[in-house]
């Protein structure tokens, strides 16, 4: 079962061309689309000249001349103009409301220095009212054009935070969203004593995670991993109201930047009702494949009883389980086989029981769910792939299409990789990471573990299995032309260095268009109905402003989404904005 993915995207597509092939049969078009470069995603037909389509599906693929039968006195005609169209973009790993709420709260993501960070907060305390929480997400100290002289293992302390916000709880979330900094009035309303210099606590409950404490064993203010939970759960709950707002803004974010639709990486119960909420009422104008919450049992027993959905609609569909199992490189929490270079005696995190992982894995092939665990550290990835193993061999017939998804699979031992196609296990992996992370990620592993085993895209792809493209929004922007930049050129979006990091690994710019289209789609089952510019499948297509497959690999960032096109219709058109 090696190939299957290839095996069943050539049949799909066999299918699809004989139908394109077809006369019409007084079918009519809605719309014909024309005048550009249209790459398809459709191996027997990776480029034409028109599309035609009818309400929200693609009815022709082909040459101008041909659409022309296809056209009555109704029929709409939008000319490219020289623009480039693709299938709709996928945003293969991501949290949707996760991106709204970086609207509404704090977006610390282009901070560049502590003391931007100290200003963003202060600015926000003068329309705060006291004791209001101040929340924020993006800061990464390793992206930092300098740090400050207090550094406690890596990180920044509180101090100075605290002083700017003396009468506000404030939380920010690290940008990969796997750590989290607190002032003294945030950790003060969990308990934590922060200002005695003896006789305090030295050690916390924080299993999964560790609280960063000083020499005399305060805490600094960064939580990592799993006793974010400290502070997290004094949080006030959200709002249907901020919800709803925050579903706006996400929505609005996807269609500006191309993205038609989105894999969200673990909701709970309450999303999952916003979701319906906003189909009924519809505003779903993005589709989304959603992930269930892996560590909510009671969820996962829930939808177990009831098995998957999976929307006639194609609008929003539930069939897989998302399970944290290690934490973010950029704050030492990635599960390593070996310790960190730069933090000696230090491994990093487990944040999920591996019998957990197992259990979920058994209970997934049993009840039709797809199972996608988040490893970025080597030691993470080797022992999901070896708890996926084991459930595949107790279920042979469920195993056969399964389908299992490894999200990030940033840091592979070298034995690990072959394993993929082998298991038939799609690494879900997201190429601007490369982009932020490798500068300093090199620190972290040291440079034979990084040629070795990091971001090893084009091993992955010549051992046989997709890659699932993405930006982990909003742990770096859904912008997904930085993504495929650094999928092609494995540079940073400063573009250096000249060669790009380890450019044996890079994607071409067909695999990193897949990677984007109808690989996504089949990491999600759904490339029969979308991935590619194909009859029968949804009219969803994203328009460059210039050729991404075609441009100078130094121009590439400077590419623009010119319009979006969702079921069928315009949703987004820059010329209007």
């Amino acid at each position: 079962m090696k190939l299957q993915y290839s095996s069943i995207l050539l049949i799909a597509g066999i299918l699809m061309a004989l139908l394109s092939c077809t006369k019409p049969n007084k079918e009519y078009a809605t719309t014909i689309i024309f005048g550009g470069n249209i790459y398809t995603a459709d191996s027997l037909q990776p480029k034409v000249e028109a599309v035609g389509i009818k309400g929200n599906s693609i009815i022709f693929t082909g040459n101008l001349e041909a659409a022309e039968a296809y056209k009555n006195t109704e029929t709409q005609l939008i000319n490219l103009k020289g623009k480039t169209m693709t299938p709709g973009f996928i945003e293969g790993h991501g949290h949707f409301m996760g991106m709204g709420y970086n609207e509404l709260n704090l977006n610390l993501i282009s901070t560049t220095s502590y003391q931007a960070l100290i200003d963003a907060v202060s600015e926000r305390v003068k329309s705060a009212k006291p004791g209001e929480w101040i929340l924020g997400r993006g800061w990464h100290q390793s992206k930092w054009d300098s740090l400050p002289e207090e550094i406690v293992k890596g990180f920044q302390t509180h101090h100075r935070l605290s002083e700017v916000s003396p009468n506000n709880p404030v939380y920010l979330r690290h940008a990969s969203g796997h750590a989290g900094f607190a002032n003294a009035k945030a950790m003060e309303l969990a308990g934590l004593k922060v200002l005695a210099k003896e006789g305090i606590q030295t050690t916390f409950n924080a299993d999964g995670g560790e609280v960063i404490i000083d020499e005399f064993g305060r805490p600094t203010g960064i939580f990592n991993e799993r006793a974010q939970t400290l502070i997290t759960k004094r949080i006030p709950e959200k709002t249907l109201e901020t919800d709803i707002k925050a579903f706006e803004l996400a929505t609005a974010s996807c269609l500006k930047n191309g993205i038609t639709s989105f894999h969200d990486a673990g909701i709970p119960k309450e999303t999952i009702a916003l979701y319906e909420k906003m189909k009924s009422e519809g505003k779903m104008n993005t589709r989304i494949y959603a992930m269930l919450t892996g560590w909510d049992k009671n969820l996962l027993e829930e939808w177990y009883a009831k098995g998957p959905l999976i929307d006639p609609d194609h609008l929003f569909t539930v069939r897989s389980v998302k399970l944290n199992c290690d934490g973010a490189l950029g704050s030492r929490g990635a599960w390593l086989l070996q310790p960190y270079t730069d933090r000696p005696n230090h491994f990093g995190h487990e944040t999920l029981p591996m019998d957990f992982v197992q259990e979920t894995a058994l209970n997934g092939l049993n009840n039709g769910f797809q199972v996608c665990a988040h490893a970025i550290g080597d030691r993470a990835n080797r022992e999901i792939l070896d708890r996926y193993e084991y459930a595949l061999q107790q279920h042979p017939e469920a195993a056969k299409n399964h389908r299992f998804r490894i999200e990030h699979a940033q840091h592979l031992d070298p034995e690990d990789i072959p394993r993929f196609s082998e298991l038939n296990v799609i690494p879900a992996m997201q190429a601007i990471h490369m982009s932020s992370d490798r500068p300093w990620a090199i620190d972290r592993l040291g440079e034979q573990r990084i040629k070795d085993g990091a971001y090893m895209w084009q091993a992955l792809l010549q051992s046989g299995v997709p890659i699932v493209n993405g930006t982990d929004v909003p742990v770096e922007p859904i912008n997904p032309i930085a993504s495929f930049y650094a999928s092609v050129t494995r540079k940073t979006l400063k573009g250096t260095p000249e060669t790009g990091y380890e450019p044996d690994q890079k994607m071409t710019r067909q695999q990193a268009l897949k990677s984007y289209t109808i690989y996504a789609a089949y990491g999600a089952f759904e490339e029969s109905i979308k991935g590619s510019i194909s009859v029968g499948k949804l009219a969803d297509f994203t328009i460059f402003d210039q050729d991404i497959m075609t441009v100078a690999e130094s121009d590439i960032l400077n590419t623009k989404v010119a319009m979006t096109i969702f079921n069928g219709k315009t949703v987004f058109n820059a010329a209007t904005k």
